[in-house]
């Protein structure tokens, strides 16, 4: 609950309490393969935590730690796919932190670490559908490093698998919400590539399929902070196409239509950092556009707006990489109208200050090549 909320603190401090009464079990009885279980969940639990908060290294620590609990599970009895599973788990965990260190080829081996259990299990069991949604899934964090290495033509392929895998599983029962979001998150992905292929066209066609599931799911379920999240999401990534292909009107609509629901569901929960962070996000993709259309007082107040919510969560959680990250960005998105405008001096300051952050976190964490 205390994650959902975006409370990471105390989230952090409440995984790690279960994790210190988890240990204690394990040691305890090191042959109780069920507190070994719970052990690595804890272990995952934590990770997911650090990941978010920024601290890749930690949540690496807290992957591998689960990992080879898992792994030693899943060899001692091959037969129990629960186990198997859990192993495919720990193999994308511990890939997603490569993935956001910039170590994609350490990423992707270890997606497709976890592609071949979870292709054994889809094969072992047909008819098992959650196999069936792991596989697609497991396509999809292929697709995701392939694309990042601008292997695009594999990237697609990998998607167009789990579109394939998706379409299937939704169309066997249309009521289950959850395999609907996840087509709608395939079609995106292949909306993606084709939109970085620059075939905007068919980019446009896959972002308006997934955005017509999106739009159905919150419709039917107003309440549903998640559905409501994803449309806005859809609406940027339509926006995104419409702006590429020069279409700055229709983009802002676009744009502004992911705002409106934004702004809701912040002012709705506005503890939830995530929100804040959405939100923030809207801001500058409308204040791009109004960039682009030269309307530069206009874009400069959406711009300032997305910084001070910025601002406002980086200085809340100093230790919060990628929203350090995001800071230094607002401070370049701000510099760059001061710029076009004629206040240098002031552009000069916000490129310093964003420079500050960035040559921080570059220090801070050397592996990651992000910054």
């Amino acid at each position: 609950m205390l994650q959902a909320q975006g409370n990471l603190p105390d989230a952090l401090n409440a995984y790690r309490d279960a994790l210190t009464i988890r240990e204690r079990l394990a040691k305890i009885d090191p042959g109780n393969t069920g507190w070994q279980s719970d052990l690595a969940s804890s272990y995952n639990l934590v990770g997911g935590v650090l990941r978010a908060q920024g601290n890749l290294p930690e949540a690496l620590k807290a992957y591998r730690d689960s990992f080879a609990i898992n792994e030693r599970l899943a060899a001692a009895d091959p037969s129990n796919a629960g186990w198997q599973r859990a192993l495919s788990v720990s193999y994308s965990n511990v890939g997603s932190v490569l993935q956001a260190q910039g170590n994609l080829p350490d990423a992707l081996n270890a997606y497709r670490d976890a592609l071949i259990i979870r292709e054994r299990l889809a094969k072992t069991d047909p008819g098992n559908m959650g196999w069936q949604s792991d596989l697609a899934s497991s396509y999809n964090l292929v697709g995701d490093v392939l694309r990042a290495q601008g292997k695009l033509a594999e990237a697609l392929k990998a998607y167009r698998d789990s579109v394939a895998i998706n379409e299937r599983l939704a169309a066997a029962d249309p009521s289950n919400a959850g395999w609907q979001r996840n087509l709608s998150v395939s079609y995106n992905q292949v909306g993606i590539v084709l939109s970085a292929q620059g075939n905007l066209p068919e980019a446009l066609k896959a972002y308006r399929d997934g955005f017509a599931i999106n739009e159905r799911l919150a419709a039917a379920d107003p309440s549903n902070a998640g559905w409501q999240r994803e449309l806005a999401v859809r609406y940027g990534n339509v926006g995104s196409v419409l702006q590429a292909q020069g279409n700055l009107p229709d983009a802002l609509n676009a744009y502004r239509d992911a705002l409106t629901i934004r702004e809701r569901l912040a002012k709705t929960d506005p503890g939830n950092t995530g929100w804040q962070s959405d939100l923030a996000s809207s801001y500058n993709l409308v204040g791009s556009v109004l960039q682009a259309q030269g309307k530069l007082a206009e874009a400069l107040k959406a711009y300032r707006d997305g910084f001070a919510i910025m601002e406002r969560l980086a200085t809340a959680d100093p230790s919060n990489a990628g929203w350090q990250r995001e800071l230094a960005v607002r401070y370049g998105n701000v510099g760059s109208v001061l710029q076009a405008q004629g206040i240098l001096p002031e552009a000069l300051k916000a490129y310093r200050d964003g420079l500050t952050i960035r040559e921080r976190l570059a220090k801070t964490e050397v592996t990651s090549r992000s910054w």
